[in-house]
C-alpha cells in the first residue's frame, strides 16, 4: 500500500513539474509576443486598415504601383518587391524564378542575399552594444584587436566610412589567400595585423567620406569579439529573434531545410559561390521582403535601439560636398534643400543580387526590392516615391544610386 502511495505522489509530481515547465514555457512565448505588440502596436483590425486606406488613396496607389512594376518585368526585373505606407501594404507581389534554368517561380517567402543591404543590421547590433554600455562610439579598433595596422580609426568612423580604409577585397595577393578557401572575418583582421606590407590605406581617418566594405567586416568582428558569439548568432539573438523575422539568416549559420533560398544571377547566368561569401558584416544576411517590412516596423517603432539612438543612424556625417547623397550610421541618405534628411535607405549588390530599401518617416513608408538576377531598375525609385508622395520628386532623387 505504501509502495502504491509513493507511486502516485511520484507520478503527481512528474506531472506538475511537466506542467510547470510547460507553463514557464508559454509565459516565456507569451512575453515575448506581448513585448512585440506592445512595441510595434497591435495588428490593424479590418475597420481600421479599411480607414486607413480609404485615407491614403491605397486602392488608386496599388494600380499605378502595379503599372510601375509591370514595367519593371518588362524590362528584365525578377524578384520580388513589397511597399507599405502607414502600417498597410499597398503592394506586394513575386516576378519570375528562383533559379531561371529551373523556372521554378519565386514566392513571397524565397529568401535574398541583401549584399550592402545587410549593412544597417550590422549598425544596428553595434549601436545595441552601445546602449548596453559595452562599447563606445569613440573606441578605435586597437581596444578590441590591438595588432590592427591603422590607428586612431573609432567606431563612429567604420560606421559613417570615414575610416580611409581599404577594401578587403582587393588588398590582398593570392600568396596570402592561400589556405582556406572562405575565409571569416578574423582570418581577414589578421591578414591586416600580419601581411607586409601593409595594404595602403585610401585616406586617413575622418578626412572624408569613401565606402569601403572592410568598415563593415570589422563592425562585425568587433560585435564578436565584444559579445563572444558568432555573428550570426548574435543577429538572431538580438534582432531577428525578437522581430519574429523567422526566415532571415546568415549566410554562415547552417542551412536549414525549410529556407527557401534563391540564387543570384548575371546576364541568365547562375553565379558561383564567391572566395569571400563567408566574410559578414558588409553583406551576407537572407532575408524576404515581409522579413524586412518587420525590420522596418521594429526599427521606427524604437523596438531595437531607442529613437534617439535611431535620430544618430540617420544623421548625415559627409559634408566634404554639398549636395543630397549622404551618409549616417548603417544608412544611406538623401536630404532636403536645407541638407536633413528625408529618406533613409540602402542598396546592395553582390553576385547576381541587387537590392534596395527606400524608407521615408514623415509619409511612414517603406519601398523594398529584392533581385536575383542582376536588374538597373531596381534602383529606379523616383516614379514610386512620385505616387507614395503625391508630388513630383526632383530629378536628383535616383542620382548616385
Amino acid at each position: 500500500m505504501k509502495k502504491l502511495q509513493w507511486v502516485v505522489v511520484w507520478a503527481a509530481m512528474v506531472i506538475a513539474t511537466f506542467g510547470c515547465e510547460q507553463k514557464t514555457q508559454h509565459s516565456k512565448v507569451k512575453e515575448s509576443k506581448d513585448w512585440l505588440t506592445e512595441c510595434i502596436g497591435s495588428p490593424l483590425t479590418p475597420e481600421q486598415e479599411a480607414d486607413i486606406r480609404k485615407q491614403i488613396n491605397a486602392e488608386e496607389k496599388a494600380v499605378k504601383i502595379a503599372e510601375i512594376f509591370r514595367k519593371k518585368r518588362l524590362a528584365g526585373f525578377n524578384g520580388n518587391v513589397l511597399v507599405a505606407q502607414k502600417g498597410v501594404i499597398l503592394y506586394q507581389n513575386s516576378f519570375g524564378y528562383a533559379h531561371l534554368r529551373a523556372k521554378d517561380s519565386l514566392s513571397s517567402d524565397h529568401t535574398f542575399q541583401l549584399a550592402s543591404l545587410s549593412k544597417p543590421f550590422t549598425a544596428i547590433a553595434v549601436l545595441k552594444l552601445k546602449e548596453a554600455g559595452k562599447i563606445s562610439l569613440e573606441d578605435t579598433i586597437q581596444r578590441f584587436f590591438p595588432n590592427f595596422p591603422y590607428k586612431g580609426i573609432k567606431i563612429s568612423s567604420l560606421l559613417s566610412h570615414r575610416s580611409g580604409l581599404p577594401n578587403y577585397a582587393y588588398s590582398f595577393m593570392d600568396s596570402v589567400r592561400h589556405g582556406r578557401k572562405y575565409p571569416a572575418n578574423i582570418e581577414i583582421m589578421r591578414w591586416f595585423a600580419t601581411v607586409k606590407p601593409t595594404p595602403q590605406r585610401y585616406n586617413i581617418p575622418e578626412r572624408s567620406f569613401s565606402y569601403s566594405n572592410t568598415n563593415y567586416m570589422v563592425l562585425a568582428a568587433i560585435v564578436e569579439k565584444v559579445s563572444s558569439m558568432a555573428f550570426s548568432d548574435y543577429l538572431h539573438k538580438h534582432i531577428f529573434g525578437p522581430l519574429e523575422m523567422n526566415r532571415t539568416f546568415l549566410i554562415t549559420r547552417p542551412a536549414d531545410s525549410t529556407q527557401l533560398r534563391t540564387v543570384g544571377h548575371q546576364h541568365g547566368q547562375v553565379i558561383p559561390k564567391d572566395y569571400y561569401d563567408e566574410v559578414v558584416g558588409d553583406k551576407g544576411v537572407y532575408s524576404t521582403t515581409q522579413d524586412l517590412y518587420r525590420f522596418y516596423k521594429g526599427l521606427m517603432a524604437g523596438c531595437l535601439i531607442s529613437k534617439k539612438t535611431l535620430e544618430e543612424a540617420f544623421t548625415p556625417r559627409s559634408f566634404e560636398k554639398f549636395g543630397f547623397r549622404n551618409y549616417g550610421y548603417g544608412f544611406r541618405l538623401h536630404l532636403d534643400e536645407q541638407q536633413k534628411t528625408r529618406y533613409m535607405y540602402h542598396t546592395g549588390w553582390w553576385k547576381g543580387y541587387n537590392t534596395i530599401m527606400w524608407m521615408n518617416k514623415e509619409d511612414d513608408f517603406v519601398i523594398i526590392l529584392l533581385s536575383n538576377s542582376y536588374n538597373r531598375t531596381v534602383y529606379e525609385v523616383k516614379g514610386l516615391l512620385d505616387i507614395l508622395h503625391g508630388e513630383v520628386q526632383s530629378d536628383d532623387v535616383e542620382k548616385d544610386i
